[in-house]
């Protein structure tokens, strides 16, 4: 063998260590990049919400971050908001301290399934104790948010509708047609109990607001949007509030963790120490107060009042 074929194929193996040490290198360090970005990832949560909800929160913020809000009266507050500023507030307070990503869309019809899976952390929408309940093998549920007797729905119709405008009694109301769908429990019992001359039943949302629009049916019942003067308003569609009357609701809203999602229990022990902690301090009450979820009953008559029960929370 030769000097130049030995010094050729020493070149050979340096060049293939250098090269393996080369693409080691490479790999540890795109190995680092996944480790950092899975730490970082792990300090976050995703979480999906309807896109009108969360447009109507970043306006309602207006720059602020959650933890900053004390009063809820003003633009874009609407239920829902107030439901989702609260439900960050007591986690906070609480001591989870991850921060949410949130992925706005068309995402309600799925959002059920979404936390029984695990694959949503918690609903930043309250729930109805008894549509809860249904579900309590796969969802911690908090403390009641909205309490018994606290909850108040508009009656919302086309402006055009004198013929819900017009009423005074529930007599007349039962004159009228609405639309709901009977997987909110307590929205069908409630408007059932009402004795209407017909309840239609559409299961999507956004096809109930247009059903009213158009004027197939009277009204339906949404809660009250004062910092909108009570108007509703989607695309095409634009509905508005009766100016003094009001339907009582019966039963709760809580809040919903997953049992199923990595994050779930230590979320929910969080979320029940920080809604103690905002009871305790009148915060709760207050905020639905504020944004006139609990309207002023000087000022609208209740047409279906809900009898007293004993031991209720007060």
């Amino acid at each position: 063998m030769t000097a130049w074929t030995i010094k050729s194929a020493d070149w050979a193996r340096y060049g293939a260590t250098l090269v393996l040490c080369c693409l080691t290198a490479l790999s540890l360090a795109t190995a680092n990049e996944l480790v950092a970005e899975q730490s970082a990832d792990h300090n976050v949560v995703d979480m999906y919400i309807r896109d009108d909800v969360y447009a109507d929160y970043l306006r309602f913020l207006n720059g602020r971050a959650p933890l900053e809000v004390s009063q809820f009266s003003g633009d874009y507050v609407r239920r829902d908001v107030v439901d989702m500023v609260l439900v960050q507030q007591a986690l906070a307070l609480g001591g989870f301290k991850k921060s949410f990503t949130y992925r706005p869309g068309n995402v309600s019809f799925r959002h059920s399934n979404l936390l029984e899976q695990g694959k949503l952390l918690l609903s930043f929408d309250s729930y109805w104790l008894d549509d809860a309940k249904a579900k309590a093998d796969k969802l911690f549920i908090s403390d009641a948010v909205i309490r018994r007797g606290e909850y108040f729905a508009g009656i919302f119709y086309a402006p055009e509708n004198l013929a819900v405008a017009r009423i005074t009694q529930l007599t007349e109301l039962r004159e009228l047609s609405a639309v709901s769908t009977s997987r909110w429990r307590t929205d069908w019992q409630t408007l059932n109990d009402l004795g209407l001359k017909h309840l239609m039943n559409e299961p999507v949302w956004a096809s109930q607001a247009q059903m009213v629009n158009r004027q197939w049916v009277d009204f339906m019942l949404m809660p009250l949007m004062p910092s909108l003067n009570n108007e509703f308003r989607l695309n095409d569609i634009h509905l508005v509030a009766h100016p003094n009357l009001v339907v009582q609701f019966d039963g709760s809203r809580h809040f919903v963790v997953s049992r199923l999602h990595p994050d779930g229990e230590r979320a929910f022990k969080a979320l029940q120490n920080g809604l103690r902690q905002l009871r305790a301090q009148g915060r709760v009450r207050q905020a639905y107060q504020q944004a006139g979820f609990i309207p002023d009953l000087q000022r609208y008559r209740v047409l279906n009042p809900i009898a007293p029960q004993k031991n209720s929370p007060e």
